[in-house]
């Protein structure tokens, strides 16, 4: 996610343009959205290409992030004598340290020509931050030498401003500053001799842990692929997976260590709020309550300090840094008057990977929950995410949602994924970022098709509701046995009574599972109990009968009881899985809902079943690169909307409430947390149909300092009123109440100011000023519409 397939792209075109040489650009991705590896084979000379393949022996390499060269064969394809640039801040002796043997060894032996850059430091300095692409580039034609060096120069700096003019003359400034940095800021490294000497030190990379099926599909499976060997596994290592499920939490092995620099936590300056973990997009970053023993026993470099209203407890926050992937969101969240977060070089955090380790693996502390309820943002914090480590963009304004709706519901979460960016932060082989909880309970995933994801989740509610409804007809029958054993009875009753209430009904099944498992009755222990003095008066003349069955029965080795009760409680057992309600939720991004699948949304929804909607609304189709969708408003440039869309925004939250019978909110989670996390809470309580439309800040907008402030955005987004933020919840109306809750207040920003600091808006006005001055003001006069229609409706 520096800009390096871009950058790269251009280096091919100008070769191809401005030499006489045969030239090709081919592109090898992995299925990370953002900070995953990408690797560009540029090919070029005086004999015909006639085909795509990858280079296997190059003239040169780049390695454009240090992290890289412990799980890659960065350097094994060069040829004798080529060069190898890598993109890094050490000097000769961290070179030396930092460098794995095999790297080393490879380098001496085959008389590569070694080079470094510090990229980032530069981009940083420039005002890039990591987009190093130019930066790079620039340096590859400065060593590469494939056209003289000044020739190069301009016509890179002719190619940024082709691609950058959109985004402005400070942007295309910026990258020919880097062009100019680049070209003079690598520095040759006379490799040593004794790098012939160099030992191989990498160690295999093995997965351990409780979990077998979980560790064999890691080692199997995940470490080949993601490191470029899964082209080398046979099909029989798949025969076990045939049935297209895998095991979750497979992301937390992955440690992909990409960020530059990653959050410190200053424990001094920390308020115990918890609202850096609540935005982290990874969950990288998360409040843990430790003991006194706990803390004692804690890694070196453990920080922690006494637990704002729990007596004898310590907080700490605690940070996996080879999960981070550097966004700063939670840096920008905290509202400490003095900053509890900061970003630091990696290489300074890597101690804190032990103490994140450690303090994940505590027992939670049923105090801390009594005191923080998971209703609030501080409470919801201390629950387990279990959506972890995805491979979504640094700064994503998806996962939070996602994580959010795990960490309160997610050990009974089904999850129907329509494709897109969410399908694929959300189950991209071979990684799982969805996992499981202590006990082994987690988001049961499973991806279907834009057109049909909202049918397809419905689907798997019908299911569970013919699983349940059978299961509710054998517990009647069950309870109006005389005989039943009454514990079985009243377990029975209640879970019953709690059927549609999934927080209630877990434990009641639990207890329900409990008292059959107890109450059936082996064949001995029958024959036992009829061979009692109470049996008579229980069975009377039909004893001596029935003795006489369980004991054949005995010897023909069966194992229980086949009175009707042991019959019909065995019979519900067989289910037992589908006693406790599970919390089926529908997940997709606008271009799914808004449009290619909105027919199911709108089927699912009039269906009046018990399931959750969450559009993550970026306003764009965001994971095909960026096509309007009826969620993209008006004056925003897409493609397909080159010139601005000149249509207003569809109003996905009217067609729905206007069923009347639908839950339906419209979420900003930094713009109100609370709000936020008391609709999830309301929508999911709802017994019938519910949709939330999450704001979701995206890549694709170019927002104006990154997508690490991507929930200021949404803040401020809700500011100006081009979000609004409310609840339809149809049980107010049962009440005699408004069902509809207004909870943004009036704009207090001005409109044209905020979407003047996104790329989306702010590059209209340079292609057609005319037609974006009309756009923009007729989506400031529909956004004050809709402000004005809310109201009226909260009245």
């Amino acid at each position: 996610s520096d800009g390096t397939v871009g950058a790269n792209k251009n280096s091919i075109k100008i070769i191809g343009d401005h030499t006489d040489m045969y030239a090709q650009g081919y592109f090898d991705y992995d299925s990370k959205k953002s900070g995953g590896l990408t690797i560009s084979h540029l090919r070029f000379g005086h004999t015909p290409i006639k085909s795509t393949y990858y280079i296997s022996k190059a003239d040169f390499v780049a390695c454009h992030n240090p992290a890289y060269l412990d799980k890659y064969d960065m350097v094994q394809d060069l040829k004798k004598g080529g060069s190898f640039l890598l993109n890094c801040a050490w000097d000769a002796e961290e070179l030396n340290e930092r460098l794995p043997g095999k790297v080393k060894r490879y380098i001496a032996d085959n008389e590569i020509n070694l080079y470094t850059i510090d990229g980032f430091k530069i981009g940083k300095e420039i005002g890039l931050g990591t987009r190093i692409n130019t930066v790079l580039q620039s340096a590859f034609f400065s060593i590469a030498k494939i056209i003289p060096e000044e020739d190069a120069i301009k016509y890179m700096k002719d190619a940024a401003t082709k691609s950058y003019s959109k985004k402005g003359d400070a942007i295309v400034k910026m990258n020919h500053d880097a062009i100019d940095r680049g070209a003079t800021g690598y520095v040759k490294v006379e490799v040593p001799a004794s790098w012939k000497d160099a030992v191989d030190d990498s160690q295999p990379m093995v997965a351990t842990g409780s979990r077998k099926d979980l560790v064999d599909y890691v080692n199997n499976v995940v470490f080949p692929v993601n490191t470029f060997h899964g082209k080398d596994l046979p099909v029989s290592t798949f025969e076990k997976y045939a049935d297209g499920t895998s095991p979750q939490g497979t992301a937390a092995y992955e440690k992909r260590g990409v960020a530059v620099d990653v959050p410190e936590w200053i424990v001094d300056n920390c308020i115990q709020c918890n609202q850096c973990s609540y935005v982290c997009p990874h969950a990288v970053i998360r409040p843990i309550a430790m003991t006194d023993e706990e803390l004692k026993n804690a890694p070196a470099g453990t920080k922690a300090k006494p637990m704002t209203g729990v007596p004898g407890m310590n907080f700490a926050m605690v940070i996996s840094t080879l999960d981070c992937t550097g966004c700063g969101s939670c840096v920008t969240t905290c509202p400490a008057k003095e900053k509890a977060l900061k970003m630091a070089p990696i290489d300074s955090q890597r101690v804190q990977e032990a103490v994140f380790e450690y303090a994940i693996d505590l027992p939670a502390k049923e105090e801390v929950a009594v005191k923080f309820k998971e209703t609030s943002v501080k409470g919801s914090q201390f629950k387990q995410p279990l959506l972890e480590f995805s491979g979504a963009c640094g700064g994503c304004g998806e996962t939070p949602y996602a994580k959010l709706a795990t960490q309160l519901f997610g050990d009974k979460m089904f999850i129907a994924n329509a494709t897109g960016c969410s399908s694929i932060w959300g189950g991209s082989a071979p990684a799982t970022p969805y996992t499981v909880n202590k006990k082994g309970h987690g988001p049961a995933w499973e991806n279907s098709l834009f057109e049909d994801n909202a049918e397809f989740g419905l689907g798997m509610t019908l299911a569970q509701n013919a699983v349940r409804g059978r299961l509710a007809e054998l517990t009647e029958k069950l309870i109006a046995i005389d005989y039943c054993v009454p514990e079985i009875k009243e377990t029975a009753k209640n879970w019953l009574e709690t059927m549609t209430d999934s927080k209630a009904n877990g434990p009641a099944a639990e207890a329900y599972i409990a008292a059959l498992e107890n109450g059936v009755m082996t064949v001995d222990e029958n024959i036992a109990f009829m061979e009692s003095p109470a049996a008579a008066g229980v069975f009377g003349a039909e004893l001596p009968k029935m003795l006489e069955h369980s004991k054949a029965r005995k010897a023909a080795g069966e194992t229980y009881c086949d009175c009707e009760a042991c019959t019909l409680a065995l019979e519900i057992l067989k289910d037992k899985d589908y006693l406790a309600k599970k919390s089926m939720w529908i997940l997709g991004g606008d271009g799914w809902a808004y449009d290619i699948g909105f027919g199911g949304v709108d089927h699912a929804l009039a269906s009046g079943e018990n399931i959750n909607i969450l559009v993550f609304d970026t306003e764009v189709y965001s994971n095909t690169g960026g096509q309007a969708s009826k969620a993209t408003p008006c004056g925003s440039v897409a493609q397909f909307a080159a010139t601005g869309k000149a249509t207003k925004k569809k109003d996905l939250a009217a067609i729905a409430m206007s069923y009347g019978y639908v839950y339906v909110a419209q979420v900003a989670m930094g713009a109100d947390m609370n709000q936020c996390i008391k609709a999830f809470h309301e929508a999911e309580s709802y017994n019938g149909p519910s949709i939330i439309l999450a704001y979701a800040p995206c890549i694709n907008h170019g927002i104006k300092g990154g997508m690490g402030v991507s929930m200021v955005e949404e803040k401020k987004a809700v500011a100006a009123g081009y979000w609004h933020n409310f609840r339809f919840d149809p049980r107010r109306a049962d009440n005699g109440e408004n069902p509809f809750q207004l909870d943004s207040k009036a704009p207090s920003a001005s409109y044209r100011d905020f979407i003047m600091g996104e790329v989306r808006y702010n590059s209209l006005t340079r292609a057609f000023p005319d037609r974006a001055e009309t756009l923009f003001a007729n989506a400031e006069k529909y956004a004050a519409e809709k402000y004005e229609k809310l109201k009226k409706m909260a009245e």
